[in-house]
């Protein structure tokens, strides 16, 4: 399943994508599946898997613990695949967000072989631009891959041209300047990005960084096609390991971006 196709769905339906991000390796391989399981059994239609990585730059502190200890577990790529294999057996799209370094190293057009065989979607790369990215844009193709390319309020109408014309799947909205992490409101700029990508030709974007509750994530869906969420699922799950306030949660953001609450 690709994720313009759920995109699509949710906005037929009358509201937004429910995008959620989790890091894949955390608390262990298993239980990240079963995590990402559980969200999309609460109503998320795009999982984003977070692959690991030493030097997480964008991500917030929550998420770099979380990364840090699938690390510290021995995480692989390997394992990567079979949980990308097991979260698209759900039909939801399942999307990595990696830096590009763990790609590189694995081989470019392995990788988009390797993965598109687990049944994912593509990749959102936030430290690869478009215009370096030729070797992954081309494997991408070949293997039938969305490519996910960031745009940020700092970005200048040329960058948001170029992002547009490059992706498939959808535009990823960094709503807020810095890293991740929830936070109490929704940075008012979000509308003003979401409505400049559109006018530079992205048909589908969705916004990431800060949303915390079906209540934000209701006004995202207002203007946005997805609404992203990450760092306040993985609070939930490092709290509950047992999945109850992660599926509390979820349903209740699932129910924001959908327009049912």
């Amino acid at each position: 399943m690709k994720a313009a196709d759920k995109i699509d769905a949710a906005r037929a339906r009358g509201g937004a994508a429910f995008v959620a991000y989790l890091p894949a390796g955390y608390p262990d391989a298993q239980a990240s599946a079963d995590a990402a399981i559980a969200v999309v059994e609460s109503g998320a239609d795009i999982i984003e898997l977070g692959f690991p990585y030493s030097d997480p730059g964008m991500d917030g502190s929550l998420i770099q613990a979380a990364t840090q200890e699938a690390l510290a577990k021995g995480f692989k790529m390997k394992q990567l695949f079979a949980i990308v294999e097991q979260v698209a057996a759900t039909g939801a799209a399942v999307e990595v967000m990696t830096y590009f370094n763990p790609i590189f190293r694995y081989g470019v057009n392995d990788f988009a072989r390797d993965f598109a065989n687990a049944g994912g979607a593509g990749l959102i790369t936030p430290d690869l631009v478009p215009d370096e990215a030729g070797e992954w844009i081309a494997a991408a193709d070949a293997y039938d891959l969305d490519k996910i390319f960031l745009v940020a309020p700092s970005s200048r109408p040329e960058r948001l041209q170029l992002v547009a014309d490059s992706c498939r799947g959808f535009v990823y909205a960094a709503s807020t300047m810095g890293v991740t992490g929830a936070r109490a409101t929704v940075d008012n700029r979000a509308r003003q990005l979401v409505a400049d990508t559109r006018a530079h030709g992205a048909e589908r974007v969705c916004v990431g960084l800060g949303v915390s509750t079906g209540a934000q994530a209701a006004e995202i869906a207002e203007f946005a096609d997805g609404v992203i969420v990450g760092s306040a699922l993985i609070a939930a799950l490092k709290d509950d390991p047992t999945l109850g306030k992660l599926r509390t949660l979820a349903t209740d953001i699932a129910a924001g971006s959908h327009g049912e609450s």
